[in-house]
């Protein structure tokens, strides 16, 4: 154990967050999407959900000023639809990172994206289309 961090943060995960750089997304995703086919490297947490470990993850990892950071999926791939994850997450979101908007992005702009990114993180969220992404900024002086 360690001081300050939250526990679901564990070894593999931790080195990865240490490990991206300023610019670099994450992909948290649910239940159902098809992590290993897609991920350039995979991280484990089931029995995990989105929301705990975005959570978790924004107390130790800054986000990006300069472009969008916050991304999520959309209900049906369509950007004017939320479910009730969408309106958590987005409440959240709008509570713990005041000064980011949070992306709607459409299927289309969004698995390419995860496919992308520096690494998925396959959870146990059983909510349809949860699927956020997250990129990392740099940490001021």
């Amino acid at each position: 154990m360690l001081i300050g961090i939250p526990p679901l943060l564990g070894p593999d995960l931790l080195y990865t967050l240490r490990a991206m750089g300023h610019g670099d997304e994450i992909a948290i995703v649910d239940g159902n999407y098809p992590a290993l086919e897609h991920a350039r490297r995979l991280i484990r947490a089931d029995g995990h959900g989105v929301m705990a470990l975005v959570a978790d993850i924004l107390q130790v990892m800054p986000l990006d000023r300069d472009q969008p950071a916050l991304m999520r999926a959309a209900l049906h791939n369509d950007p004017a639809q939320k479910g009730p994850f969408h309106h958590e997450f987005d409440a959240f979101c709008g509570q713990v990172a005041k000064s980011f908007q949070v992306l709607p992005l459409a299927g289309a702009d969004l698995y390419p994206r995860i496919k992308a990114a520096h690494c998925v993180v396959a959870t146990s969220e059983q909510a349809l289309y949860a699927n956020v992404i997250l990129r990392k900024g740099v940490v001021g002086v």
